[in-house]
């Protein structure tokens, strides 16, 4: 299977050298997974979108610096895109920003929360109930986090399946080819260290406290990467109307 990786935004300058790209980070994380799968990368912040939704068999939304309600071209071209996959069948994950414009091209509603920063390791509960890729997950996921906008009003129809008080539509799924999660699975314990540390500024001293303190709590993202994987690769694309 090819997954086609829409690329919405660039670690921090400094951390560039040190660590993959966000693609790099997913392809990593879903090739252990699964080492039958293909990637390719398109950068659509930049404007690089692929020529049609055919170009892979499914595609991942990555996470940004930006938020959806700026509403820039490429955000709008980008909503376009998704609701083309989603509507033909092909399976569709969104991650953090992926997360939120997924939700906004699909109806739902997304702001700066006035909760503010999450940030560090964060537990979520799952609800698998009627979604079979979540088969093996435990009850609980703790994920790398890193975001102030949630979606607070999830589209019409939309399905919770993972929550927490902070964030209590942090998985989403609508239908069954489309789904979501508002923390990094690609984010590993050195990532997650390092853009704390690189945006210290940003984040009020006693949450940053807290995040770096959490980040002693193992992750279960790569058991969770079996999941998005089982996801994908469960729903084929269909035959366009």
């Amino acid at each position: 299977m090819k997954i086609g990786i829409l690329e919405t935004g660039f670690a921090p300058e400094e951390l560039r050298e040190d660590f993959a790209s966000y693609p790099g980070m997913l392809e990593k994380l879903l090739g252990d997974a699964d080492p039958s799968l293909e990637f390719e990368t398109w950068t659509v912040l930049e404007d690089f979108f692929p020529a049609s939704i055919r170009d892979a068999d499914g595609w991942v939304i990555m996470g940004s610096k930006h938020g959806v309600y700026e509403n820039l071209p490429w955000m709008i071209r980008l909503q376009d895109f998704l609701r083309d996959a989603v509507s033909a069948g092909q399976p569709v994950f969104g991650i953090c920003f992926g997360h939120q414009i997924l939700a906004t091209a699909l109806g739902g509603k997304v702001i700066k929360s006035d909760k503010g920063w999450g940030v560090g390791v964060h537990e979520y509960a799952v609800d698998a109930r009627n979604s079979d890729w979540l088969s093996d997950s435990p009850a609980k996921i703790r994920i790398n986090a890193f975001h102030q906008d949630q979606v607070v009003e999830p589209p019409k129809g939309a399905k919770v399946w993972a929550s927490s008080d902070f964030c209590p539509y942090a998985g989403l799924q609508y239908g069954d080819n489309a789904a979501s999660i508002q923390p990094h699975p690609e984010f590993m314990k050195p990532y997650e260290t390092a853009l704390l540390q690189a945006r210290y500024d940003l984040i009020p001293d006693d949450v940053h406290e807290a995040a770096m303190k959490s980040l002693e709590t193992p992750i279960t993202s790569v058991d969770f990467a079996r999941s998005i994987v089982k996801f994908m690769t469960r729903k084929r694309i269909k035959s366009a109307a």
